[in-house]
């Protein structure tokens, strides 16, 4: 999953409240990630924590657009259907060509950084085309727990070398909160798939019971049984059940 933004204003929204933006000269403190980590635990879902990191990205650090890829059970990162069209451009052509620093610093879990786009040497390719957008300096920081990496933080601006040791610090502190915030809404979410999975399953084990005389076991046991003979997912058996009033063939 990916989801980018572009900088439209100068306040970032933390529980109802505006964070000051740095021309109103308020220091980016342990009490403003405070928050951040507060509003980052009471998302719901990992659509809404991804945006609350990138809006965050987009104050406090020096970019014009930011954006999260989400890495997948293959490790490879996935695209949502909504994003900032620029950052989504970026991670497409590093996508279709399997190389660049997004992907490899979710492979490597590494930081990386591109100075300038017009003179990189190590993706020339994705370089000429993330020029062509006008963005000249990229910020890829890895979203990691001790599993293993679930993301990328990437920030891109249109200044060459926007990005400072400051700039630096700050993401990878701002990543450290993402991590545990993502990892945390993706586990929570797969509980709550997990127990839709089980209530689907039991009201179709309830129908075939009911149309056919059989026990539970027995129900169980031939929604496990269309499941493996057609390749398809227990739960998507059963909700095909609910739906027809039949198997699928």
């Amino acid at each position: 999953m990916i989801v980018g933004m572009e900088q439209a204003g100068q306040e970032a929204w933390v529980e109802g409240e505006p964070f000051a933006s740095l021309d109103a000269g308020m220091s980016w403190s342990a009490d403003v990630f405070a928050r951040l980590a507060s509003e980052l635990h009471n998302s719901e879902g990992v659509e809404e924590t991804v945006e609350a990191v990138v809006q965050f990205a987009l104050q406090a650090l020096n970019c014009s657009h930011a954006g999260v890829a989400l890495s997948t059970r293959g490790g490879r990162p996935e695209v949502p259907a909504a994003t900032d069209p620029i950052v989504a451009e970026i991670y497409h052509w590093q996508m279709v060509g399997g190389d660049g620093p997004l992907v490899q610093s979710m492979r490597e879990h590494a930081t990386l950084i591109v100075r300038d786009t017009q003179t990189e040497p190590r993706w020339p390719d994705w370089a000429a085309k993330v020029l062509s957008l006008g963005v000249r300096s990229v910020l890829d920081v890895p979203l990691s727990t001790a599993a293993g990496t679930v993301g990328v933080l990437g920030l891109y601006s249109a200044t060459p070398d926007a990005f400072n040791t400051d700039d630096e610090a700050i993401a990878h502190i701002l990543a450290r909160h993402a991590s545990i915030a993502v990892a945390t809404a993706r586990n929570e979410e797969t509980l709550s798939q997990a127990v839709d999975a089980r209530k689907l399953v039991g009201q179709a084990m309830g129908i075939l019971m009911e149309r056919y005389d059989v026990d539970g076991d027995q129900a169980f046991a031939i929604l496990k049984r269309y499941s493996q003979d057609t390749n398809t997912k227990l739960r998507d058996v059963a909700q095909h059940l609910i739906d027809t009033r039949r198997l699928p063939r």
